[in-house]
């Protein structure tokens, strides 16, 4: 190829890429766009596909910047405009990526695709209710949607509309009986039984040819589902470990490294650390820290039914002001502890309350029950100092097992094997205990064993904790209509407060390494 293409070499370049692309050899498509792109760094077209084949390598932030250049020169192609929006949010910035897919669907009121990607940027925001109009927008338009039709049932569930989201995966199943993201959904209600006639169609799923890694493993964990509804025990767990098995080799997990993380927490909050500088600062605040399925959800909806309360989910705000500020640093957390002042805690403090600002516009307190807090705690301590802090655990084998039998979105990457799951705990339990040697009377130490099996006592002393006067409704969370973004506990929080939540007794054959 000569170093300076002509016209028709560039048109061969284009064409070649967009081959390339059409057959996910992503390597192949920017090696051809690199060299059209180097004959002329203008061409809006070579811009969009070079942005397009960033964001399907997993590069939103650099896709971002190229599908911009595109969108610049034609701000009326909804297309651009729709990836634009898709890679903007990919890369974090949700209000600038709502902005050009909402734009896409003006210039394209037609098209089912800039609608349904609007619907799945606003589910993914917790703004379910235009989600849902978004979605259903989009099934107006194509009637055989499957995602949009999954995204309804999604929020049917986040809502706490279980019938309606069952009749929508069964919807989607009578048409696709293969596909693996209405099984998970149905799956993952917990509350819902999976018949003998699901099984056999879930593993005539598992058994098409050439089956991406991610459907499989979504259609293992179903699998594991419907064989437990039909107490076939032995069937179920090796169901389960041959999905978590898929699974961790999708995942990258170092527990060596995550040792030595904790390490360097306990070591720079043991040191002396700044006075804060306004004691009540962060007052409106509840912190939930847990590992996952260790009764958060539940706790979270106990105190989002008090009228003082707004339940915010697992909001990212915490770990994001932490991120920002190391990269403002060039250090990662926790080395530059060491050198922040009162002042700067203080800033970290008032940009937290900034950026969560709208979970206080209807309610004056609200809690923040992202599973990452844990490790953030002694930070939390010195930023917002008025806030609760809330520590819910559960038995160490029902947790891991809890975790082990449940496919998360993102994140969790211990979770799909027991001995590295069995580590971490360990993990999480030093660190838990060093907070709770640090800061006794600012951390609420709250099982959840203890809360289900006295649920009363247990939830006066939750309120009276979180100096909130007490209200009778607390104690029946599941009346409570409210969105749980959580899919895995969504449709369990709608059901009275049980005892009999334990899961890991038929299977503990196959947990004794874990015991």
């Amino acid at each position: 190829m000569s170093p300076h293409p002509t016209a028709g070499n560039i048109g061969q370049l284009m064409a070649e890429a967009g081959r390339a692309l059409g057959q996910g050899r992503l390597d192949d498509a920017e090696r051809a766009l690199t060299q059209a792109l180097a004959a002329n760094p203008g061409l809006a077209d070579a811009q969009y596909l070079y942005g397009v084949t960033c964001l399907m390598g997993g590069q939103a932030a650099k896709a971002a910047d190229w599908l911009r250049k595109a969108v610049v020169q034609r701000p009326a192609d909804a297309n651009m405009q729709t990836y634009l929006g898709c890679a903007l949010h990919d890369a974090g910035a949700f209000n600038e990526a709502l902005v050009h897919l909402r734009r896409a669907c003006e210039l394209a009121p037609q098209q089912a695709k800039p609608r349904y990607n609007l619907g799945k940027a606003l589910k993914q925001r917790g703004q379910l209710r235009d989600a849902d109009e978004a979605f259903r927008h989009t099934l107006t338009l194509d009637a055989q949607h499957v995602l949009a039709r999954i995204g309804v049932a999604d929020i049917a569930t986040m809502q706490g509309d279980i019938p309606r989201a069952v009749t929508e995966y069964r919807h989607v199943l009578r048409q696709q009986p293969e596909r693996a993201e209405a099984w998970h959904g149905l799956a993952n209600l917990k509350t819902e039984s999976l018949a003998p006639g699901d099984i056999e169609l879930i593993r005539r799923a598992l058994r098409q040819p050439n089956l991406p890694s991610d459907t499989r493993v979504m259609l293992g964990f179903s699998l594991f589902r419907a064989l437990e509804d039909q107490h076939d025990y032995a069937g179920a767990f090796e169901a389960l470990r041959q999905a978590n098995a898929d699974k961790r080799r999708q995942v990258a997990w170092n527990a060596t490294a995550e040792r030595a993380q904790i390490d360097r927490i306990m070591e720079a909050f043991r040191a002396p650390l700044p006075v804060p500088i306004d004691h009540t600062l962060g007052h409106e605040v509840i912190f939930i820290a847990s590992m996952p399925r260790s009764g958060s959800t539940l706790v979270e909806h106990i105190l989002a039914t008090h009228p003082d309360v707004e339940g915010a989910n697992e909001i990212a705000d915490l770990p994001q002001v932490i991120e920002d500020e190391s990269h403002r640093r060039g250090q990662p957390f926790p080395q530059w502890v060491s050198a922040a002042t009162a002042a700067d805690w203080h800033r970290l403090g008032q940009d937290y309350l900034t950026r969560t600002a709208r979970w206080r516009e209807q309610r004056p307190r609200f809690t923040d029950k992202n599973v990452t807090n844990w490790p953030l705690l002694g930070a939390v301590r010195l930023m917002l100092p008025g806030a609760k802090i809330i520590h819910c655990h559960r038995n160490p084998v029902e947790t891991c097992f809890s975790c082990y039998r449940q496919l998360f979105r993102d994140g969790v990457h211990y979770s799909y094997d027991l001995d590295e799951m069995a580590e971490h705990y360990r993990d999480y339990e030093r660190l838990s205990a060093f907070w709770l040697m640090r800061h006794p009377q600012h951390v609420l130490d709250f099982p959840y064993e203890t809360l289900v099996q006295q649920p009363e006592t247990q939830i006066r002393q939750l309120l009276a904790f979180c100096d909130l006067p007490f209200d009778p409704a607390c104690l029946t969370p599941h009346r409570t209509k409210r969105e749980v973004l959580s899919t895995a506990s969504a449709a369990q929080v709608r059901e009275p407060i049980r005892a009999d939540t334990a899961h890991s007794a038929p299977y503990l054959t196959w947990l004794q390494p874990l015991r």
